[in-house]
């Protein structure tokens, strides 16, 4: 970890990431300039260029939230479930993939069906016309009816995982849909018309228009935002009952499982969440502040955590140490060193599938417009586990077996 400190910080960066493009570094000296942060500003090992804020950044604030500083992709997340299971076979791996694409929707799709109504999260209506207080998910619930239970585009993945000595593991990193965009973006647009209205000192290109907390619109993005954390973990939630079901049916039909395995497995699917975008009230360095972690983690000390890594390196199961420095934060994941657009026109298609192929894990880089995805786009996984051994130890190392992308 090194700390920066220039001379128009309002505070110093510490920072866990040995090389920031420079499009990032304007976005973190922008940050470090705000006249409400706590402390620091944090920036983690896999950090790299995003809306506002960069992706990999923590940062406490005084009296205020930044819609920005969160994301739009509201409560996304890991999940993952450690089976009785300790072999699988590749044909057997190919069915239940085949199965996941079937129940599960990917991209842009959604069930044509609305899911059942008591797998979402609580509105508590009755409290209050939650209509006028949280206008967003009001609008759109129906919607997100359809919505739960799938996967989404972009980075978003289930995959079948297994280390040296481990068992068979189910992981998957999902978010809140269409539900977060659209409240991030609602909020967003508000504050930046607030700022503009009360002459605000933090320029509107900055794309860091923050909320007062005792705000009308500031308590509505915070009733709003933590629906969307909540259904964003409903959604991972029931997308790995349904894998475990497929693994049940799929797996249990082979004659060579008894009776005791399928008990065995039915016990050992507990599950494991975290989340890496949202703020949360938190007290550090003895303030309770609004803690905002954009594509980060929390590591409080024991904290059981996720670091995926990409569909062809390892993905990690660690325990947070607590460190303070960081407010206790960790990286989200590997960090991206191309862009979308950048990977496909720069990354060698059958490279990146031999690369894959080599590995024998079943994957989802098919034609060139999926290498935005490639193994390539991404950081060393191992070098940025290695730059926060202060932050987390590494519980498990887990390798591919098989991907569904989104």
């Amino acid at each position: 970890m090194k700390v920066l400190n220039k001379e128009n910080y309002k505070v110093p960066v510490f920072s866990w990431c040995p090389e920031i493009e420079e499009n990032t570094m304007e976005q973190i000296d922008n940050l470090a300039q705000l006249p409400f942060l706590h402390k620091r500003v944090c920036i983690m090992p896999d950090t790299h260029f995003g809306y506002g804020m960069p992706i990999g950044g923590v940062i406490a604030t005084k009296g205020v939230i930044i819609p920005n500083a969160v994301g739009v992709d509201i409560g996304c997340g890991m999940c993952a479930v450690k089976t009785s299971l300790t072999e699988i076979d590749t044909e057997t791996l190919k069915k239940i993939m085949g199965e996941i694409r079937k129940a599960i929707p990917v991209g842009f799709n959604k069930h044509k069906e609305e899911q059942d109504e008591q797998l979402m999260p609580n509105i508590e209506k009755a409290f209050y016309n939650w209509e006028f207080g949280m206008p967003i998910i009001a609008t759109e619930y129906n919607n997100a009816k359809k919505s739960l239970g799938t996967l989404g585009g972009g980075n978003h993945f289930i995959e079948i995982q297994k280390g040296a000595d481990e068992p068979i593991w189910i992981m998957i990193h999902s978010g809140s849909r269409n539900l977060g965009p659209k409240v991030a973006n609602h909020y967003n647009k508000l504050a930046i018309e607030l700022n503009a209205k009360y002459y605000s000192q933090v320029p509107k290109e900055w794309e860091l228009a923050f909320l007062p907390i005792d705000s009308e619109e500031g308590q509505a993005y915070i009733r709003e935002m933590q629906y969307c954390v909540e259904f964003a973990l409903a959604n991972r939630k029931l997308m790995m009952e349904r894998i475990v079901d497929i693994f049940r049916t799929i797996v249990w039909s082979d004659e060579k499982y008894s009776q005791e395995d399928l008990d065995n497995f039915n016990s050992s699917t507990e599950m494991i969440n975290i989340a890496h975008n949202y703020a949360s009230q938190e007290n550090h360095f003895g303030q309770n502040v609004w803690v905002h972690r954009k594509g980060a983690t929390q590591a409080n000390k024991g904290q059981i955590g996720i670091i995926p890594g990409s569909q062809g390196t390892s993905s990690y199961i660690v325990e947070g140490l607590g460190n303070k420095e960081s407010f206790e934060s960790c990286s989200h994941g590997a960090g991206r060193v191309l862009g979308r657009k950048q990977a496909e026109k720069t990354l060698d298609l059958e490279k990146e599938i031999k690369i894959l192929d080599d590995q024998n894990i079943i994957h989802s880089i098919r034609g060139k417009h999926d290498l935005d995805e490639a193994t390539s786009c991404y950081k060393n996984i191992d070098e940025v586990m290695e730059n926060q051994k202060d932050l987390i130890k590494i519980k498990v190392k887990l390798k591919p077996l098989a991907v569904v992308k989104g």
